[in-house]
């Protein structure tokens, strides 16, 4: 889900950052469908136009980071989908 538009940020970001410096972008599809001051501001707007339709903002001078946790990505730590914590050994 929203494969496209990542990759059309990804694309295009430094024309994105010229047009639009330090400012949130809705992209929708392959379309920038607005700039704005705030996430707030942005959240707002996409909601608004779009529904539960997903859409993707992004703050022009975002660069994307990789978050790797060592214990989730080796299953030595697992989060049930119940929301619940489990340690381990403890007896339930």
């Amino acid at each position: 889900m929203l494969d496209t538009e990542r990759q059309y940020f990804q694309d295009h970001q430094e024309e994105l950052l010229k047009a639009h410096p330090g400012r949130f972008v809705i992209i929708r599809g392959q379309r920038v469908v607005g700039a704005f001051d705030t996430l707030e501001d942005a959240l707002s707007f996409g909601t608004k136009e779009f529904g539960l339709s997903p859409f993707l903002i992004r703050r022009t001078d975002e660069r994307p980071s990789e978050i790797c946790i060592p214990a989730l990505a080796l299953g030595i730590l697992h989060a049930p989908s119940d929301g619940s914590i489990q340690r381990p050994g403890a007896n339930s």
